[in-house]
């Protein structure tokens, strides 16, 4: 596991891309964006339909702007490295 992990970081800090670091993007991406997705419905409607279920919609709903650009992303820099 610790060779993994040792190759995985060193594959990120030399901007070496494949599959393992971009299916870690798209996992890290994902749970960051449905950490701010809640933030950002208990903020936005908390006091109207409740803190927990607008925490949950937002979680819900966050991700689904974020993991097509993280998508797209990785293909535009795939392409690049590759031209």
């Amino acid at each position: 596991m610790r060779e993994v992990l040792a190759s995985l970081s060193s594959n990120l800090a030399s901007g070496e891309l494949n599959i393992t670091a971009e299916l870690l993007c798209v996992l890290l991406a994902t749970i960051l964006s449905m950490i701010g997705g809640a933030i950002g419905g208990m903020l936005l409607a908390g006091k109207d339909i409740g803190y927990q279920f607008s925490a949950i919609l937002g979680g819900l709903f966050g991700p689904a702007g974020v993991i097509p650009a993280i998508v797209l992303g990785l293909v535009v820099l795939n392409y690049l490295t590759n031209f």
